[in-house]
């Protein structure tokens, strides 16, 4: 009787803690506006993942008898939902096809560098002394150009290509991510577990993967997010100035460049892919602020406190 009764008091505090903690997913539903912009982005996702297999050839299909269509022209066919460009090319399609190519680029840019970053961080601020040195000083050369001048000059000499473009932000990008890990790694290096995990024999590897990672990850996903809107925008630029995506690609930056010379006329065909970038990097600097949040146990009661004051708030009206 007397080993049962603990048994059930242990299972009764599991249930209650994690009664008290809810699942990421439930806190997200839990806020409106971080909700709204998990949907604007898995709708964008969508569409750069299905757009091309669904659509086709449509936004590369021509009808000269249909140039400059204002929005909602249902006669001339559904895919002239969001009007024409002034080739007859339906600009639904061609938005949707846009959004591969820019996801793409800005994702593949914010991976390579978050990686690489990362990664150069945690090994210089777990080490210390001279690879922290070394890689400061790195870091501070790179960031010393203007990430996207330096965008500009490189393209400019060389191919304007999509892998250009990927390479080149991702460079310009890698001491971001690298400041961050070397602070935290740093910082987590002199912490009581970490030194207890070093005096028990553990290995730096095991110690590095089991306690600095995941203490450093929330922090640089959330950075990572706020990093897709800056490399989404700077692609968009180097694309509207004419040395980012090339024709016959196309991307959000390239159709507001290809639109503005018919502003007063068809003013959606710059304005609609103009307000693509606006929802997405809104939507993406919404989820990032709610993650950072989240993923952070030293943060995460304020979202709770939040929907409890809610709830209070509802229960005195």
């Amino acid at each position: 009787m007397s080993d049962a009764t603990p048994t059930v008091t242990v299972l009764t505090r599991k249930t209650r803690d994690k009664g008290d903690r809810p699942s990421l997913f439930r806190l997200l539903l839990r806020d409106v506006g971080a909700t709204i912009a998990a949907a604007v982005l898995i709708i964008v996702v969508l569409c750069a993942l299905l757009g091309p297999l669904l659509l086709g050839d449509i936004a590369q299909q021509q009808d000269l008898t249909a140039r400059n269509l204002p929005p909602f022209s249902f006669a001339a066919g559904w895919e002239f939902v969001l009007g024409s460009d002034s080739l007859g090319r339906s600009m639904f399609a061609r938005i949707v096809a846009a959004t591969s190519t820019t996801l793409g680029v800005a994702v593949s840019a914010v991976a390579v560098s978050a990686v690489v970053g990362s990664a150069w961080g945690m090994w210089a601020g777990f080490h210390r002394g001279w690879r922290e040195s070394v890689s400061m000083r790195i870091a501070d050369v790179i960031m010393s150009f203007p990430s996207l001048l330096l965008a500009v000059v490189i393209l400019y000499v060389f191919n304007p290509s999509a892998a250009n473009i990927v390479l080149v932000l991702a460079i310009t990008r890698i001491p971001i991510y690298l400041r961050t890990a070397r602070a935290d790694s740093a910082e987590l290096r002199s912490r009581m577990f970490v030194d207890a995990a070093r005096n028990f024999g553990t290995k730096q590897t095991t110690i590095v993967f089991r306690h600095i990672v995941p203490n450093v990850l929330p922090t640089l996903v959330t950075l990572a997010t706020l990093e897709l809107c800056y490399v989404m925008l700077a692609e968009s630029s180097l694309s509207f100035l004419g040395i980012g995506i090339q024709p016959p690609d196309v991307s959000w930056g390239l159709m507001v460049a290809q639109g503005r010379q018919y502003l007063t006329d068809a003013w959606w065909q710059s304005v609609l892919p103009g307000v693509a970038i606006v929802l997405t990097t809104v939507a993406a600097n919404m989820l990032a602020a709610w993650l950072r949040l989240a993923t952070d146990p030293g943060q995460r009661w304020r979202l709770q406190q939040k929907k409890a004051r809610k709830r209070m708030i509802a229960t005195v009206s």
